[in-house]
């Protein structure tokens, strides 16, 4: 496969580097492969466009991090504690890499209907890990069974991409993960079904 290769890697790091600097719209191909220290026609043997580029690297970073959180939730005895370890997990990834956080809250945001659904489709599975956390609290009976899951799903997701986002644009002059108990106390007090507590 294409992401086994060793310059595939190479080219997905320079490309956030270069994306989270420049912006999307003024990072040309040639400038992803002059920092990646690749020929420009060596890009096109591993993708498709500055788009495929794009997704790529956002599917590439979505992976290893819903892998990650999925171990780590798996040692956790219940759904408060799970979703706090995502929370955290959240904000750890993206404050621990500032050109992914400026890719993944800002750049992200395109325009284009065809981006924007592949976009959506890189992140179904992280949601899935939400809606697999909200479902273990309401079968704990922790968890509100009162409202859509969709709506706690939605919830939770915008909960955590507005505080990046706002961290992003604000140039990171605060600790985002310190920010996670308060988050995750804020989400569950909506959560928790105080008839069962």
């Amino acid at each position: 496969m294409k992401k086994h290769r060793p310059k595939y890697k190479q080219i997905i790091e320079a490309a956030v580097e270069v994306i989270a600097e420049n912006g999307y719209h003024a990072s040309q191909v040639s400038k992803i492969a002059q920092s990646a220290g690749v020929a420009d026609g060596t890009i096109y043997l591993y993708f498709k466009n500055k788009e495929d580029i794009l997704i790529s690297l956002f599917k590439e970073y979505m992976g290893q991090f819903i892998e990650k959180i999925e171990k780590s939730i798996d040692q956790k005895q219940n759904a408060s504690d799970k979703l706090f370890t995502l929370i955290e997990m959240h904000f750890d990834q993206l404050a621990d890499n500032h050109h992914l956080a400026t890719v993944t809250q800002l750049e992200l945001r395109q325009s284009k209907i065809d981006l924007r659904i592949e976009i959506n489709n890189v992140l179904k599975p992280y949601l899935q890990v939400i809606d697999s956390i909200v479902q273990e609290g309401i079968e704990e009976g922790t968890f509100r069974e009162d409202i859509s899951r969709y709506v706690i799903r939605q919830m939770v997701f915008g909960t955590l991409d507005e505080t990046v986002t706002t961290w992003v644009m604000k140039e990171r002059r605060y600790n985002l993960v310190a920010q996670a108990a308060e988050v995750h106390q804020l989400i569950t007090d909506g959560l928790f079904d105080n008839n069962k507590t």
